[in-house]
């Protein structure tokens, strides 16, 4: 091979490499782009419990709750719950239940608060995107307004029991609107306690964990929680738990 043939041929195959490493660097940062929330989504589930799919795009709760947030605790914190959880219950007889029954299973008992705190969590998170929608707040349906009204006296009072709530419950909790016997009820819970464990029926929640607001309302917990009640609490949801 002459030297002009050489050369030629190393062009074409250095060309060649470099147009192959330029393919997969495309693939993989493709790959690597994609969302927090797609990532955890597209993750296939390593035990019996998986994540749930968001009922709305991660950015769906814009300007109230951004996409940032929503990548985090979604895709960051929610997920490290379903994954703990599929670790602690491996192999034993929890494996088979429901996320209900586990939660229902495992509350108060000493021995098994790591499972309890990560199935709990899981269930929580589940119910609290259940709880929001874009275009949320405004009245709730007629049923649930007259359940309001019966029990807090009015809809406005309803809302604001449950924002005092929110806002008193001291540290990491959840602040709930559930059904007890026949009548509404706010309660708080701390942690990952919900009403579940104290024969209450949940309607719908608001996390108060930092990380449900930290990025976008830094210490303000107030302003999300009133944020949430006027512009994304899913009262249909609520509604529909009462059936």
């Amino acid at each position: 091979m002459s030297p002009i043939d050489r050369d030629e041929s190393s062009r074409f195959v250095g060309r060649r490499h470099f147009l192959l490493g330029a393919a997969g660097l495309a693939v993989a940062t493709g790959l690597g782009g994609l969302s927090r929330v797609a990532r955890a989504q597209a993750a296939p589930a390593a035990g019996p419990f998986s994540l749930m799919k968001l009922p709305y795009a991660d950015n769906a709760l814009d300007p109230v709750i951004s996409s940032n947030t929503i990548g985090f605790h979604y895709g960051k914190h929610h997920k490290g719950y379903v994954d703990n959880l599929n670790k602690l219950v491996a192999g034993t007889d929890l494996a088979d239940k429901s996320l209900a029954k586990v939660v229902a299973a495992t509350a108060g008992n000493a021995e098994k608060v790591a499972i309890f705190n990560n199935a709990a969590q899981v269930w929580n998170h589940d119910f609290y995107w259940m709880s929001l929608k874009p275009g949320g707040g405004g009245e709730p349906p007629a049923e649930l307004a007259k359940l309001m009204e019966a029990s807090f006296g009015s809809v406005a009072a309803c809302k604001d029991e449950l924002k005092k709530a929110a806002l008193g419950q001291f540290g990491s909790g959840w602040a709930w609107l559930a059904m007890d016997g026949g009548k509404l009820v706010v309660v708080k819970t701390g942690n990952a306690d919900n009403p579940t464990t104290k024969g209450m029926k949940p309607l719908l929640t608001i996390d108060v964990w930092e990380h449900a607001y930290y990025l976008d309302y830094q210490n303000k917990r107030a302003d999300y929680v009133q944020a949430v009640l006027d512009k994304l609490v899913n009262w249909g949801f609520a509604a529909k738990n009462l059936a």
